[in-house]
């Protein structure tokens, strides 16, 4: 097995000065993608405010009159800042993510290699697939259980309108997208961690129960406060749940099958000896 690995000990200080270079190429991507996303963050922030659109049209309210306001005066120049950040992430992710892969690849074994890559391919599919169920659906069902909230000045009533501050707005959208975004890798930690023996499909199909309770206190932490978001987090947390058994299955019938395979190679060889 030691023969697998490519690389030769190296030095500590070898090692840290690996780190920091890929620390710096890590934090140059970042830095190039966070200059172009905060010279179009304006255009980015509108894109976001799609989701809000949508419930003002789903609320039958007049799109015209629908607006999001700021009350400070640096709070949406810090709001561009926040979501050129938030875009540069998402945009640096895959450099970021080969940086990692190449420090740690080195002292892998080839077949260890070959697990852990596909899973660094996964994670941001299912991140963005996560990000996406947030903006087409999620964030515009919240947005519209709070505007239905408001009430009419009407029959000597006070008008009680909602006016989102652009923070505020996009705070909540990129609580929610990362809230449902670290629930989807779900599958992948599963799956890593049966890969390398600390879970067992068996322990996790024991313990769905406490699995959906886990679920539902998840979602109402990461969460706004109302139970549309809670449980639009906690229902697809169960079915990425109920996704990891079977990928957890799946791995253990894939080492069961090499388990035979190199018994069987070790008594082909034995017999070979013996003859």
């Amino acid at each position: 097995m030691t023969g697998d690995i490519d690389d030769k000990p190296q030095p500590l200080i070898e090692h840290l000065m690996e780190l920091r270079s890929r620390l710096i190429w890590s934090l140059v991507a970042f830095f190039i993608a966070f200059i172009g996303c905060f010279a179009v963050a304006k255009h980015l922030f509108n894109y976001l405010v799609y989701p809000y659109k949508w419930a003002v049209v789903w609320a039958g309210l007049d799109l015209s009159k629908a607006e999001l306001i700021y009350t400070a005066p640096q709070e949406f120049f810090f709001t561009q800042v926040k979501v050129a950040m938030f875009g540069a992430l998402v945009i640096a992710f895959p450099i970021i993510a080969a940086q990692i892969y190449k420090f740690v690849a080195p002292g892998l074994y080839k077949n260890e290699r070959s697990a852990f890559l596909p899973f660094l391919i996964a994670s941001p599919v299912l991140f963005l697939m996560g990000a996406a169920l947030v903006y087409f659906f999620f964030c515009p069902m919240v947005m519209w259980f709070f505007l239905k909230m408001q009430q009419a000045p009407a029959d000597g009533q006070i008008g009680i309108a909602l006016l989102p501050k652009v923070s505020e707005y996009l705070s909540l959208i990129m609580t929610l997208v990362f809230s449902f975004g670290l629930v989807f890798q779900l599958p992948v930690i599963t799956t890593l961690l049966a890969r390398v023996g600390l879970l067992t499909s068996e322990w996790l199909a024991q313990k769905r129960k406490f699995a959906i309770v886990f679920a539902f206190i998840i979602a109402a932490v990461l969460t706004p406060p109302d139970p549309m978001s809670q449980i639009g987090l906690a229902v697809p947390t169960i079915l990425l749940y109920e996704i990891s058994i079977y990928a957890a299955r799946l791995v253990e019938r894939q080492r069961a099958r090499q388990t035979l395979e190199e018994n069987d190679e070790t008594s082909d060889v034995t017999k070979t000896d013996n003859v």
